[in-house]
């Protein structure tokens, strides 16, 4: 039964702007590509589809389920090498693999998978009732259930505020710090109905659980932490002409990614005393065009790429 479900959600999964991403990634047959979040192998396969037998591909992923499916999938293919682990740990695997400042471009698929948003037991989705677990890698770390009954009033409202955008974030604080006394926070449907009866007005098409789900899930993962990590290191494994390409899906990780390649573009950022002429100065990265969204098209086939931000950028130096 486990089985055919996990079929179900593979099948349903379905790459986010892929015909895209392909097209920044700009793949030359002999070169080295890196999908630092492989997911269910949508983004990996089609690269891989256009590399020749001397092109490499190095994937990354925090899910077990997703090792899992690339050992299943894609241990055929000499060509290709996964890793387990985060994107801020992407220095490391690739020295050990010897090809950091080599790469010829870099794809990061920030956010949560359909595979595990669909499963309950994964505890992402308010939608479904679930263990309250949200963690990426559910093989270590502590899961939400734990975290929750654990951060102090304080810190989970600074959490909702910051991470969730949340504007009622001080009043579902009290609420599932009051609830938690009553008795433990364990399941997704316990949590979304103790946030849903802390807001008093609802945002019209969306469900008033929504941040709050959104901001301890980040925290639980410290996927912005990571995500600084894994943008610098990125950077640096390219080589010269290499391509960055992030997808995000929500306001903060963009905005992260927004800035990091703004900084990485400017050439004023040594300090002011050295004697260097901005003339002299060469930038050493360059974003490429403006901001990818997903057509209306691809939106009506797949509604959760509604949200989806391509940006792109090309190592100069």
């Amino acid at each position: 039964m486990a089985a055919c479900r996990m079929k179900e959600l593979i099948n349903e999964h379905q790459s986010v702007l892929l015909a895209e991403t392909l097209e920044n990634l700009a793949i030359q047959p002999e070169g080295i590509y890196v999908d630092a979040t492989f997911g269910r192998g949508g983004h990996a396969q089609a690269i891989l589809n256009r590399l020749g037998a001397k092109g490499r591909l190095l994937a990354m992923d925090k899910d077990p389920a997703a090792l899992a499916y690339a050992k299943q999938h894609f241990a055929g293919d000499k060509r290709f090498t996964i890793k387990h682990g985060s994107f801020a740990g992407l220095e490391a695997f690739l020295m050990q693999q010897q090809v950091y400042g080599k790469v010829n471009g870099i794809l990061l698929d920030l956010g949560v998978s359909s595979p595990q948003l669909d499963d309950a037991e994964r505890g992402f989705s308010f939608m479904r009732a679930g263990n309250l677990d949200m963690r990426m890698d559910n093989s270590s770390g502590m899961d939400a259930a734990t975290w929750i009954a654990s951060v102090s009033e304080q810190a989970l409202a600074t959490v909702l505020w910051e991470y969730g955008e949340e504007r009622f974030s001080r009043r579902i604080a009290k609420a599932i710090v009051a609830e938690r006394l009553v008795k433990p926070i364990t399941a997704t449907d316990q949590l979304a109905k103790i946030v849903s009866e802390a807001i008093p007005t609802w945002e019209k098409g969306k469900h008033p659980a929504t941040r709050s789900f959104q901001a301890i899930r980040i925290a639980v993962n410290h996927e912005l932490e990571e995500l600084e990590q894994g943008l610098v290191q990125s950077l640096n494994a390219l080589q010269t002409g290499g391509r960055m390409l992030v997808i995000s899906f929500h306001s903060l990780e963009d905005r992260i990614v927004k800035h990091f390649m703004q900084r990485q573009e400017r050439t004023d950022h040594f300090p002011s005393k050295l004697p260097i002429k901005h003339k002299n100065v060469q930038p050493t990265f360059k974003r490429l065009g403006r901001t990818i969204k997903p057509s209306l098209q691809e939106v009506s086939r797949n509604p959760r790429a509604r949200s989806a931000i391509l940006r792109v950028g090309e190592k100069l130096l």
